[in-house]
């Protein structure tokens, strides 16, 4: 594979080499001689001869020189009219040398200047014209030193392209090796830079993934340890006891917790999937925080306390009905777990500017300020009045914070004093 640097510096040499022939294609257009017959400079030659010719025999050689006066302001250069002899008519010089040197069409004099003569027209007048050459030949010492410079600014430029992706490449190698915290921390403003703050993100969130799994794993490796465990002794206990009852009871509690908990890991592993796979619905929430008022009833009643249900007009909102239901059924149910027998659960419903807010709050003893953020993480569980022996695993409000975020929400805890008390917002639309 060929690196950028060896692709650069190529480019970099071919574009000077075509400059460079393109300079002595040039050279050698204008210094090769024109056809008799079509050189423009021969014909502008003819017509300043003509002029020329014209002053002398009106004016002798002081129209001659006035004449030649106006064409010096107008074109560069020298000119001088001559006789057959090579005399100058307009100051008697003898210029039969140069007329010598001077061959058809331009010529080049031992000074460097260029030189044009027009050609013999019945054995009369003849003009010269002789001006500094407007392009030349370049030498050999100036050609260097273009292709050294641009060879140069090339590896420049190809160093500093070409060091950056380097750079993301090996980052991208630890990255892939194991390495979750390789971060490029690329400063530069131009695409490569915006290449690499964007794969520092994306690893951010990889490594957060990660660690989320490998956390989730340790807490449900955690969760299904112990009732495994009470379940084999209970099976050991239940095989050599004639009186099974009891612990055919035991069995039952802990094969229906793992039941629940592998249940409550489906639905966060649906909550983690795809949001543009999701169904995307009207749902209006009244509606269904209604129903399921009315489907958690029983199991507030059979916990001694009631739901009361306070609702407000409120707009629409587009989600996922099912993940929306569940999210709102496990705040209400975790309520439900920890309020005090004939205390009263309120959910509530009501418009929030530009969304839904939903409140449900029970009057239990609430949770350390300290672990109000933290109740949204999978198994977390505070000790105490809210614990594990309340029957939770510890999914429910989590599930419902990733539902939440999906639909684009967010969803906070407060003491309430008594009691907690979870919101929900929902944007509209």
């Amino acid at each position: 594979m060929r690196s950028i640097l060896v692709t650069i510096l190529l480019w970099a040499l071919a574009t000077i080499g075509l400059c460079v022939v393109g300079i002595w294609a040039t050279a050698w257009a204008l210094k090769r001689p024109w056809p008799a017959g079509s050189d423009p400079v021969l014909g502008v030659v003819r017509m300043m001869e003509e002029d020329a010719s014209a002053a002398f025999d009106e004016g002798g050689a002081d129209g001659l020189a006035t004449y030649l006066r106006r064409l010096d302001a107008k074109l560069p250069g020298e000119r001088f009219l001559v006789d057959a002899d090579g005399r100058d008519l307009a100051d008697g010089s003898d210029r039969s040398a140069l007329i010598r040197s001077i061959g058809p069409g331009p010529a080049r004099l031992p000074d460097g200047r260029f030189a044009v003569i027009s050609e013999p027209r019945d054995s009369r007048h003849r003009l010269i014209w002789i001006v500094e050459p407007w392009f030349d030949t370049p030498g050999a010492t100036p050609i260097i030193v273009v292709i050294g410079v641009n060879a140069f600014m090339g590896t420049v430029l190809a160093f500093y392209l070409s060091r950056p992706l380097r750079r993301l490449r090996q980052v991208m190698d630890r990255f892939g090796r194991g390495d979750l915290k390789a971060r490029v921390c690329s400063r530069r403003r131009d695409e490569i830079g915006v290449v690499s703050r964007e794969f520092d993100l994306l690893a951010e969130r990889v490594e957060t993934l990660m660690t989320a799994e490998r956390r989730l794993l340790q807490d449900v490796s955690h969760e299904l340890r112990s009732p495994l465990t009470r379940l084999d002794v209970a099976i050991d206990l239940a095989i050599k006891r004639e009186d099974r009852g009891p612990l055919l009871t035991r069995i039952r509690r802990d094969v229906t917790r793992l039941s629940d908990l592998v249940g409550e890991l489906l639905h966060l592993t649906r909550a983690e999937g795809d949001p543009s796979a999701r169904v995307r619905d009207v749902v209006q929430p009244n509606d269904l925080l209604k129903g399921l008022v009315e489907d958690c009833a029983l199991e507030a009643e059979s916990k001694g306390c009631h739901l009361e249900f306070h609702s407000e007009p409120s707009d629409p909102i587009r989600g996922d009905p099912e993940l929306l239901r569940r999210a709102f059924e496990n705040v209400i149910r975790n309520a439900i777990r920890h309020a005090p027998e004939g205390s009263p659960i309120e959910v509530s419903v009501e418009s929030c500017g530009q969304g839904t807010r939903v409140i449900v709050r029970d009057f239990g003893p609430g949770v350390p300020p300290g672990a109000l953020s933290s109740i949204f993480e999978p198994f977390f569980r505070v000790e105490g009045d809210r614990s594990r022996e309340s029957g939770g695993v510890g999914l429910g409000l989590a599930i419902a914070h990733r539902a939440v975020g999906i639909h684009g929400g967010d969803i906070t805890a407060r003491n309430a004093q008594p009691g907690l008390a979870v919101e929900i917002v929902l944007p509209v639309g």
